[in-house]
């Protein structure tokens, strides 16, 4: 496939794109949706395939026997990133936001807080206020551009009342690959402080030349007792509306918590989620991921280049993701005003940054994963929107 066909999909029920005239006033006639986080692209032909065989079939019962979606999971982790999976420690969840809040419902109680490095992917800080939990947020460096983990700071914070902390790993936004050292950090953490660790990896397969993820359950075998890691199909595939997401618990007293949460809301995955991930995760789908992210880190270089050529905007380095991470406070510009230059001059629709939380307030974050065409457009109309800074 071309990953530079631009598909028009607008009137397809789109959140990305249906909503975007809605929710930031960007007009839908020549705006640019680059907020939620899906991709432009069609899935592998083995995706659609899998699908077509479920319609040419015509019947979608229940789905039963699931060894094959099993080790499909089990040989994409261990193929992918050197993780073998035990099939039985395998849960699926409807997307990983749900399988967040299960996690927050299975092993935390309201009132308990539940730690963030903050700026960081909006739905953990949603989700954990729903539950009457207390979002307990730990602010990131921003090093020169790079976010760093502080500790000793985050140690200081602590009272006693955490009993979780959510990692994004890959980092969103800011796009960070977190090295074995910071990752070794974080376990260290998390047993100072008796946490459960929950690692959200759902970015690990996009990840640019030159950086390596390392899942969480290779760093540190001694917090196998308290850590719960999610993947999924989903971002890497572009079939977030699937919504079917992988929790893996390595520990069988974490796992028992887990299934009676799950028995107790009368969960169960959907059948088309369940045939699209064992399609994907296969050879052709490997060869897909190579060459989609070999399309996203041109659209990457294409957008830093135009971005930090303009005085007072900088974009984040990345690492991985297709979500790319601006900083505006040096225009020296309040909040409203670049936005409204963003949304109003250049017709983008951006993620505002405050929603991911303490330290994200100057940012906007832009989806690349479309088209390099309209990535083009993008880095003109931000150009046109500042010139009166060059």
């Amino acid at each position: 496939m071309s990953f530079d066909e631009v598909i028009n999909r607008y009137g397809t029920h789109s959140v990305k794109w249906d909503m975007m005239e809605k929710l930031y006033g960007v007009p839908a006639e020549d705006g640019l949706a680059m907020w939620v986080a899906d991709m432009d692209f069609r899935p592998p032909q083995c995706v659609t395939d899998a699908v077509k065989g479920m319609t040419d079939h015509g019947i979608y019962g229940y789905y039963g026997d699931e060894s094959g979606y099993r080790s499909a999971i089990c040989w994409w982790m261990k193929e992918r990133h050197n993780w073998d999976v035990d099939p039985s420690h395998i849960f699926t969840t409807h997307g990983l936001v749900n399988g967040t809040a299960m996690c927050v419902d299975a092993y935390t109680a309201p009132g308990d807080g539940v730690v963030l490095f903050t700026p960081v992917y909006h739905a953990f800080a949603r989700v954990i206020s729903a539950a009457g939990r207390e979002v307990v947020e730990c602010k990131l460096n921003n090093n020169d551009g790079r976010y760093e983990m502080d500790f000793a700071a985050y140690d200081a914070q602590m009272t006693g009342n955490e009993k979780m902390v959510i990692l994004c790993s890959p980092h969103n936004p800011g796009g960070r690959v977190w090295s074995r050292e910071e990752l070794q950090g974080v376990a260290d953490f998390v047993k100072r402080h008796d946490l459960v660790l929950v690692s959200d990896e759902i970015h690990h397969d996009l990840v640019f030349p030159g950086n390596t993820h390392i899942p969480m359950t290779l760093v540190d075998d001694s917090i196998m007792d308290r850590l719960v890691m999610m993947t999924a199909t989903t971002k890497t595939f572009n079939i977030a509306g699937s919504h079917s997401g992988n929790v893996i618990i390595p520990d069988e007293a974490l796992r028992t918590k887990f299934a009676g949460r799950m028995a107790a809301l009368g969960l169960s995955p959907n059948s088309f989620g369940l045939f699209m991930a064992e399609a994907a995760y296969s050879p052709e789908g490997a060869a897909w991921v190579d060459d989609l992210v070999q399309y996203l880190d041109g659209n990457r270089k294409l957008l830093d280049a135009s971005i930090n050529a303009i005085p007072g905007l900088k974009s984040m380095n990345l690492e991985a993701t297709y979500l790319s991470w601006v900083d505006f406070e040096d225009t020296g510009m309040p909040k409203s005003e670049f936005i409204d230059r963003v949304q109003k001059n250049a017709r983008i629709a951006p993620n505002h940054g405050e929603t991911f939380g303490t330290g994200g307030e100057m940012f906007l974050r832009f989806n690349i994963a479309t088209p390099r065409s309209l990535v083009e457009q993008a880095c003109e109309r931000l150009t046109e929107a500042f010139s009166d800074l060059q």
